[in-house]
């Protein structure tokens, strides 16, 4: 096996016969300079670095049919494909290296029946988003699955290019799946799937604007759910039942308690109407406190009003009654001097009845 040293060295000897490569050269040694001839970036050809020789090669012949590939024809359809090339910036009819690449492509096809850009096309076709969720292990596989076919499309050298094609098939099917999503939802996919925001107003037709309010209104979910995870925090160890109600009474949203309390609408319901009645009871006893703070801020019954405070309250009645003779001030002014209610009604409906009383309570 050649060392590293080796390899170099490899590469500089194929370069210094001027990319000459005999035709008893082992095919793998030559894909095996190709690559390290990449990796030390010794071409001089840019128009390869931008757009893979390989791959226009591999196009190109896509385009032959079955008569083209025949025997008779193979050398013709090499000088065609070459000068297409030529024509395109690549230098292959002058190159050794890439005359012999474009040889070895057509031999392949023609051992095979088929161009190789037939199954890679197919192959890419049939993906799916499922299919791409691991964008190299998808590789991987398209990889392992026609070089079976195809050797030549497992080199070190074209990985990258294939990469690059995955990425965008994954690209393209992200966006058609976006496209038939209902309102903002293809947006937020795509957002979700951290997919370049001019890439995302571009393939919706959305405005940068559009994309921002978007991107807020997610950032306010976000923290909203940041907020319910440290609710769920402090009753980890309770029951279903105590998480719902105890997110319920902090605001959260039906939906999100299902979401992130991982519980049914019908536990949420159990809740809401056992909180209904325990939230009726504590009414109910509330308005019962009220009515005895009223009664007692009220005083005494008239019957229950012993015979000297009877006489004290009277008193303070007239005095009061000589200030004011305004019901509304009467009652304030009695109120401050905590007089029974029962003897202000009498002092400011009846007050002839004060006197009564007051013979009463004198005995």
């Amino acid at each position: 096996m050649v060392g590293k040293a080796g390899s170099y060295q490899l590469v500089f000897i194929i370069e210094g016969v001027k990319d000459t490569v005999s035709e008893g050269f082992d095919r793998c040694i030559y894909f095996r300079y190709k690559t390290l001839k990449r990796r030390l970036k010794m071409t001089t050809n840019d128009a390869t670095e931008k757009k893979p020789l390989w791959l226009s090669i591999e196009k190109n012949i896509l385009k032959l049919d079955s008569q083209d590939l025949s025997e008779e024809n193979f050398e013709a359809s090499i000088q065609r494909i070459a000068g297409e090339l030529d024509n395109a910036g690549y230098n292959v009819s002058r190159h050794g290296g890439n005359i012999r690449q474009l040889r070895y492509a057509l031999d392949d096809a023609r051992k095979v029946g088929r161009p190789l850009m037939e199954d890679f096309n197919t192959a890419i076709a049939a993906l799916t988003l499922e299919d791409v969720a691991d964008l190299y292990s998808a590789v991987n596989k398209l990889l392992n699955d026609l070089g079976k076919t195809w050797p030549e499309l497992k080199l070190a050298e074209r990985r990258p290019d294939v990469i690059r094609i995955v990425e965008k098939t994954k690209l393209d099917l992200l966006i058609t799946k976006a496209k038939g999503m209902p309102d903002d939802e293809g947006i937020r996919f795509l957002i979700e799937g951290k997919i370049a925001p001019e890439v995302i107003t571009n393939a919706l037709d959305i405005t940068g604007e559009k994309l921002k309010q978007v991107n807020t209104e997610m950032e306010k979910e976000r923290a909203e759910m940041k907020r319910i995870a440290k609710l769920l925090e402090a009753v980890e160890d309770k029951s279903n039942e105590e998480k719902v109600k105890h997110l319920l009474t902090n605001n959260v949203s039906e939906k999100s308690i299902i979401e992130m309390a991982k519980v049914d609408q019908d536990a949420i319901n159990d809740v809401k109407q056992a909180m209904e009645a325990e939230l009726k009871e504590k009414q109910r006893l509330e308005e019962e406190a009220a009515a005895r703070k009223k009664e007692e801020a009220s005083g005494p019954k008239l019957e229950d009003i012993p015979p000297d405070e009877m006489l004290e309250y009277i008193e303070s009645i007239r005095e009061i009654m000589e200030f004011s003779d305004q019901e509304k001030e009467i009652r304030v002014m009695c109120d401050q001097s905590s007089i029974p209610k029962s003897l202000v009604d009498i002092a400011v409906s009846e007050p002839d009845r004060l006197d009564e009383l007051e013979k009463e309570a004198e005995g």
